[in-house]
């Protein structure tokens, strides 16, 4: 049911982000041949020290441009500027919480970006046969799920955040330029990634980054809350399986079937932090602190990712034990990356609380 594809000049866009880098690292060690174009406006998200080393390692097979998606006028020049069979679209705004408290920019660049690529691709497209459009979005477009079931690829989607509504509608955008143009087209919805270079403000690297600081750990209401996690590794194999194998027009589930609730998560790297660098005196445990949750909260993400098994053949390396622990190991001795982080406008403050009337 697959459909082969090669890539050979590949745009990503959002390649300075967590997944993004991953991903550029990914594919340019595993495909001597392909050459990547890498689209990162460099929001407070995007580091260019997280590809240190990538454009020394491949000079001929590597460019970055600083711009947005959202720029049509930049767009359009690169597609003019390069001959690209391939479009591997990771850019967006993808924090909940910064979502709850300015949704604008996620409507910008998640709905408007996404119309602006899809525009040209298509137009790319037109003159080049061989090609394909792969957007990289997120289960949370499915909305919540209960103690039991997984969400499908045809799961009705029932955001519940700005962040997410924006993903879902940038998802039917795609779907709509594949269904009405024709544009061949892929879509992946992936449950929660962790792993190197990923932004602290997200729920791993902020735990480990605010143990190893002494500071608290703040945990949402009971961390009760179950998502799936999938090491980014992983996810970055799914996405060039995909881009390579998958059938245009199909819709692919990512998951790592690793469910967990976040106090487990967050006491298992207290627990792992008490065994590879010990507080003086104490347990890293604690500094867990129960604060007021999220609004909106989704009580529980958890994927099928039945299809891209049984169709392309994908399935995840990591157990989320042995990535967790890598994980902690690669914050340990990130020291140049952890300061250049540093120096950012997020220093670890608790973001989308909603004050007034409900």
């Amino acid at each position: 049911m697959s459909s082969s594809h090669v890539p050979h000049v590949v745009l990503v866009t959002g390649g300075a982000g967590f997944i993004g880098v991953n991903f550029v690292r990914h594919m340019l060690e595993a495909d001597s041949q392909v050459r990547i174009v890498n689209l990162d406006a460099l929001t407070y998200a995007g580091s260019l020290s997280s590809l240190e080393g990538v454009e020394q390692r491949h000079p001929a097979r590597y460019r970055f441009v600083h711009g947005s998606i959202c720029d049509e006028r930049q767009v359009e020049s690169l597609f003019q500027e390069e001959p690209f069979d391939t479009v591997v679209h990771f850019a967006a705004e993808s924090h909940v919480d910064r979502s709850i408290t300015g949704p604008r920019a996620f409507i910008e660049t998640n709905i408007t970006g996404t119309y602006v690529l899809l525009q040209h691709a298509l137009a790319a497209w037109r003159s080049r046969p061989e090609f394909r459009f792969h957007h990289v979005s997120t289960d949370e477009v499915y909305g919540s799920l209960g103690a039991t079931g997984r969400f499908t690829e045809e799961t009705p989607y029932d955001p519940s955040s700005p962040y997410s509504a924006s993903k879902a509608a940038s998802d039917h955008l795609v779907r709509a330029w594949h269904r009405t143009y024709g544009l061949p087209a892929t879509i992946s919805n992936c449950s929660n990634n962790y792993g190197p270079y990923q932004f602290p403000e997200k729920l791993i690297p902020l735990m480990i980054c605010s143990a190893l600081a002494g500071k608290p750990l703040p945990v949402y209401g009971t961390g009760s809350n179950v998502r799936d996690w999938l090491h980014v590794a992983d996810h970055c194999r799914a996405v060039d399986c995909i881009v390579r194998n998958g059938t245009p027009g199909r819709t692919y589930n990512v998951g790592g079937d690793n469910e967990w609730k976040n106090l487990d998560i967050v006491q298992l790297i207290c627990d792992l932090l008490d065994q590879k660098r010990p507080r003086s005196a104490g347990s890293y445990r604690e500094l867990i602190t129960f604060v007021a949750d999220r609004p909106g909260h989704d009580l529980r993400y958890a994927i099928d990712a039945a299809r891209i098994g049984s169709e392309l053949g994908w399935k995840p390396k990591y157990t989320f034990e042995s990535g967790l622990s890598e994980t902690i190991d690669w914050y340990l001795s990130g020291g140049a990356w952890l300061t250049a982080i540093a120096e950012s406008r997020y220093q670890g403050e608790r973001l989308g609380l909603v004050t007034g009337k409900k």
